[in-house]
């Protein structure tokens, strides 16, 4: 109750309404369940990773998904930069273009992160006041459109519609963008593509920048705790990360900006690693994991390619330009 208070006196809402609204929340043990991390000692997997985002099932709903909304993909592009390939892998990775977008009670969900989360997690107290500050701006959302709160669905974190935003996200990055009056997450993939994109564009995607080059390493001189030190921020310049021993090659000599070195471990096997740009940062905006947008990249990648050979002649569909890499 005294939640409910602070949130009606932060936005401005009816007290008795907020106090009505958080006391139909429920703790739901499941979700405290999926954000408790591993145990200690389980080795990450890219190619695990992997498979479970850039596989047939996924990439035929993506050309769907594309086939259904080329326009409007299109038109996002045009207007953002963002590419339709890295619109197309985020709304793929997040619900299989709308197939899984949560079933928990977005309240549920929220408030058993705001008020209960898991004591166990190294980050538990910062996270708990992340969850109360979307809690509050989910119940803020609710009071402002007469939308009872109880009705909306989504992940065990709270997050809605065919991209999965938070309720924060929505308020500050999500547009209407089939315009016909309001913001719709949920059953226009118009607003959904548009939110996506002037998300990247926000957090400054620059087009026609590659996410990400090939990297070698020169033995000799290979300074990887230095090279690994900023994890996925971009620090060095293309001379820096040649003199720690990081070889780009190709376009990549020509990048006037910063990389990053980014490691995807795959198990017992070797790790993997890429050379990533401002862009690819970018992506981590939406969820701090290079192995994330990794999968965004290429499962967008992947439905363009299956799209493009959808669209040969004589496969009965009509011929359509590659979206820019």
């Amino acid at each position: 109750m005294q939640a409910a208070d602070e949130v009606a006196q932060q936005f401005d809402l009816d007290a008795a309404w907020v106090r009505q609204a958080l006391a139909q929340a429920r703790y739901i043990p499941a979700i405290a369940k999926a954000v408790t991390p591993p145990a200690v000692g389980m080795a990450k997997n890219w190619q695990a990773y992997r498979a479970r985002f850039v596989e047939p099932q996924r990439i035929k709903a993506g050309v769907a998904f594309w086939q259904a909304n080329r326009d409007t993909l299109l038109r996002a592009q045009a207007e953002t930069g963002v590419p339709v390939e890295i619109i197309l892998g985020v709304i793929g990775v997040e619900t299989i273009y709308g197939q899984q977008m949560g079933n928990f009670r977005v309240l549920d969900a929220l408030a058993t992160l705001a008020f209960d989360f898991p004591a166990s997690h190294p980050r538990a107290a910062e996270r708990s006041i992340y969850f109360k500050n979307e809690l509050a701006q989910f119940l803020s959302q609710m009071s402002l459109s007469g939308t009872d709160p109880t009705t909306w669905r989504g992940s065990y974190a709270g997050a809605m519609g065919l991209p999965q935003f938070m309720p924060s996200s929505w308020h500050q990055y999500a547009v209407d963008f089939d315009g016909d009056g309001k913001i719709d997450l949920f059953t226009s993939p118009a607003d959904a593509i548009g939110s996506v994109a002037n998300y990247f564009k926000t957090f400054g995607w620059q087009p026609g920048l590659p996410t990400h080059y090939p990297v070698s390493f020169d033995a000799t001189r290979l300074d990887l705790p230095a090279l690994m030190a900023p994890d996925i921020l971009p620090t060095f310049t293309v001379a820096s990360f040649q003199a720690k021993g990081a070889l780009p090659s190709g376009e990549a000599l020509l990048h006037a900006g910063k990389l990053a070195l980014i490691e995807l471990q795959n198990g017992d096997a070797p790790p993997s690693y890429v050379a990533g740009t401002e862009n690819f940062y970018v992506i981590t905006r939406y969820n701090w994991s290079s192995y994330y947008a990794m999968a965004v990249i290429e499962l967008g990648q992947a439905v363009m390619q299956a799209a493009q050979v959808h669209a040969m002649p004589g496969s009965g569909q009509a011929s359509s330009p590659p979206a820019s890499q």
